[in-house]
């Protein structure tokens, strides 16, 4: 495979007969055929684990104390989250009756002899789901079962081909073109190395070559790439850098970038490309800031912007040179600032605007104090329009003049995660664990809407996390449900919608663009991984 692959009128006689054509009536332009897919796992809260030790293939797992020893003999549960421990990641046990606590259990597993004291999570093992609802009508439409704890979920560029992974290394496979169609049985499953620890998933279709999907695995340095069609197969694990978190691509691009935060000091970015029609490599390792956790490419594959938790920067790559941006290589995020002081920004998402030439970052600050969103102008030119517009840069014509500009960078709520960018280029809608405003009760999420045409904030929508404020006769029906983590916005006619989640909450929560107001809630079955939107 190559990356990135392939009315007649008529009448009789001599009398005349007026015809009279009825119109049916104009209404309104019907909502676009798209989809809201969620996928939510019903396992429950996972707990904390502070210890273990392993003795004669018996594995003896200690819990946190802040909550008592929830599992009973005979439960299936699933670690994961061991940065050291890694072989741990994925492994799912059986409770044994023996060594139960109200903070230990113990389990068979078999490995050589250790002990250690290092923070993980441990799950029940139950089937995940993709809880599809339909754009025009906000309904249910199908909930189709996939694997065991999901982790991550991520679509094609095209929005027709949803991809699930989970720590064990089972990537489910399933399409998004007719959901209410879609039975678990039509769910495709493929099964990675072991001991992989899978982080993320990235489907692209590069220039020259068919869809591929590739899958960072932290625990070898390498990225899986898999056959990006219905039924993947593994075509390749290629070594990268130490500690790949991310593939950043966009369709019929050159090449993707594999970002590695190594094992200490700057970051890099690995880009690969064909070398042959069967053969993948990495054609340049490109230095970026400390700690990269995200990235983005612009749809004409010109332009990635690679963002760096530990440096607070944006590290900007020309993907057709294949190296960083000459002229703006780097663009600094600005400090988070605060009643009282500052922080250092920490951005850990991005989305981008382009209609109106702009990236925005999200900015998690210190996770106490409000985050911030930074909008970012990167304009660009070809060299024909360098002597003709006036706006392009003459030391490097395919920046035009301001790219890299930050023109607005107005606070959020605390520990923001994620940020999603209406495609018309009018608002960003971020969603944030704890209100920053004073407007919402304490402790509860909410989502900014920040108007990118000013800049500011335009409304804060506040969430309620509690039982009785999420079911029943007492529910809140104007409030985002849970903590929320994710959030996916799409525009539409009359309006568009914002769909989020949250991983404390079993139902999807969905906002209307044209009020900025929380319309209905769908009920998922468990409690929100990710949401996505088959169509912008």
């Amino acid at each position: 495979m190559l990356l990135a692959a392939t009315l007649v009128l008529s009448g009789c006689g001599n009398t005349y007969r007026p015809v009279i054509s009825a119109f049916s009536p104009v209404g309104p332009a019907s909502q676009p055929y798209k989809y809201a897919a969620a996928v939510s796992n019903p396992s429950g809260v996972p707990y904390t684990v502070t210890g273990y030790s392993i003795t004669s293939n018996v594995i003896t797992v200690t819990l946190s104390a802040a909550a008592p020893n929830p599992f009973s003999a005979g439960e299936s549960v699933t670690f994961s989250g061991f940065p050291t421990s890694t072989f741990l990641n994925g492994q799912t046990v059986t409770v044994l009756s023996t060594g139960l606590t109200t903070t230990q259990f113990q389990a068979n597993f078999v490995h050589a002899n250790a002990t250690a004291t290092e923070t993980g999570t441990v799950a029940p093992t139950e089937q995940g789901l993709v809880t599809f609802v339909d754009f025009s009508g906000d309904t249910v439409v199908s909930t189709p079962s996939i694997m065991t704890n999901p982790s991550y979920f991520a679509q094609n560029n095209s929005g027709n081909q949803g991809y699930v992974i989970n720590a064990t290394g089972s990537l489910d496979t399933f399409a998004l073109t007719n959901p209410s169609a879609l039975l678990t049985s039509d769910i495709t499953q493929t099964t990675l190395s072991s001991n992989s620890n899978p982080v993320t998933i990235s489907i692209v279709t590069p220039s020259n070559g068919a869809s591929a999907v590739f899958v960072p695995e932290s625990s070898g340095s390498k990225i899986a790439i898999l056959s990006g069609n219905g039924s993947p197969a593994l075509l390749q694990e290629l070594a990268v850098a130490a500690n790949p978190v991310y593939v950043v691509g966009a369709d019929q691009t050159p090449r993707v970038y594999a970002l590695s935060q190594g094992t200490g000091g700057n970051g890099v970015v690995s880009a690969i490309e064909a070398v042959s029609a069967t053969s993948l490599s990495v054609s340049a390792t490109i230095p970026v800031g400390v700690k990269p956790v995200y990235g983005v490419m612009t749809s004409d594959d010109r332009r990635a912007f690679i963002l760096n938790q530990g440096s607070g920067t944006v590290s900007v790559v020309n993907v057709l040179n294949n190296a960083l941006d000459s002229t703006t290589p780097t663009i600094t995020l600005p400090n988070v600032v605060y009643t009282g002081g500052t922080s250092a920004p920490n951005p850990i998402w991005a989305d981008l605007a382009p209609i109106t030439s702009e990236l925005v970052v999200l900015n998690q600050g210190d996770g106490t104090h409000p985050g911030s969103l930074s909008i970012i102008s990167i304009p660009l030119c070809s060299v024909n329009t360098q002597v003709t517009n006036p706006n392009c840069n003459l030391a490097n014509p395919v920046d035009a003049t301001g790219f890299g500009q930050i023109i607005a960078s107005p606070n959020v709520g605390i520990n923001p995660q994620m940020v999603s960018v209406l495609k018309d280029g009018t608002r960003a809608y971020v969603v944030n664990q704890r209100d920053s405003t004073g407007t919402c009760n304490a402790g509860e999420g909410s989502v900014t809407v920040v108007s990118l045409v000013s800049g500011l904030v335009s409304s804060t929508i506040c969430g309620v996390s509690t039982l009785a404020g999420t079911t029943g006769a007492n529910a809140i029906p104007g409030a985002v449900y849970g903590h929320p983590n994710t959030v996916a916005a799409t525009t539409g006619t009359p309006t568009g919608k914002v769909y989020v989640t949250a991983p404390d909450s079993q139902y999807m929560t969905i906002i209307y663009t044209d009020t900025d107001t929380v319309q209905t809630h769908i009920p998922l079955q468990g409690l929100g991984l990710r949401v996505l939107v088959t169509q912008p």
